[in-house]
Order: C-alpha cells, then sequence, then structure tokens
C-alpha cells in the first residue's frame, strides 16, 4: 500500500508541476523580413529586402530590390547551420548561383559575406 500511495503521490506531483509550467514556443529566428546591405561591390553598396518563410519545415522566400524598380528574385535554397547561421542561395543573371552567408549577431542582427568576398550585414524589419 505504501508503495502505491508513494506512486499516486509522485505521479500526482508531476502532473501538477506540469500543468503549472509555463512554456513558450520557440521562435523561428530567421523567418520574417530582412534588409540585406552588401558592401563593397564593383556597382557600389548593394541594397536588398529578403522575405523568409519557413514552408514544411524549410525555409523560402525571396528577394526584393527595396525600391522596386527589379523584379523579385527566387531564392533557390537556404542552407541552416545550428539555428545560427544561414547561406541563401540565388541565381543571376552575370554570375549564376551565388552563395550570401549570414551569420546571427544578435536578436535583430546578421553578419556575413557574399561569395566569401564582400562584406554582408542584414537588419531585422519590423
Amino acid at each position: 500500500m505504501k508503495k502505491v500511495s508513494l506512486f499516486l503521490f509522485v505521479f500526482l506531483l508531476g502532473v501538477c508541476l506540469r500543468g503549472y509550467s509555463q512554456t513558450t514556443p520557440p521562435t523561428d529566428f530567421f523567418a520574417g523580413k530582412w534588409e540585406i546591405t552588401i558592401m563593397g561591390t564593383p556597382n557600389g553598396d548593394a541594397k536588398m529586402v529578403a522575405d523568409l518563410t519557413r514552408k514544411e519545415g524549410k525555409l523560402t522566400g525571396e528577394l526584393k530590390d527595396p525600391t522596386g524598380t527589379n523584379p523579385a528574385m527566387p531564392i533557390t535554397k537556404i542552407e541552416e547551420d545550428a539555428g545560427n547561421k544561414i547561406t541563401i542561395h540565388f541565381d543571376t543573371a552575370q554570375a549564376g548561383e551565388i552563395g550570401l552567408e549570414l551569420a546571427k549577431v544578435d536578436d535583430d542582427h546578421l553578419k556575413g559575406q557574399l561569395m566569401s568576398m564582400f562584406e554582408s550585414t542584414a537588419v531585422r524589419v519590423k
């Protein structure tokens, strides 16, 4: 009888603790809009807006010109590394597929390189 009452006590204590604990669902850090600046390109600093969404467990999206003069470029693939780094691949007419590596700096900033040559930064658009 002692074992049964001990088991019931532990079971009810676990149910109570689980019921009163507050858990928040994890947020998808990279999903959303990011304003990306690529510094030092032959045409000067380039700006674009990345609109990233998660579909079926994978990040997808497109890159847009902030001025709206050029059409949006679809992102061919996004590689995620341990939740703090992504590589965005997109096609350009001149150079083919290009990779833009970005790593988390803080909650609203990313920093990295385009083609391992041009310094890049990204700021979350709120």
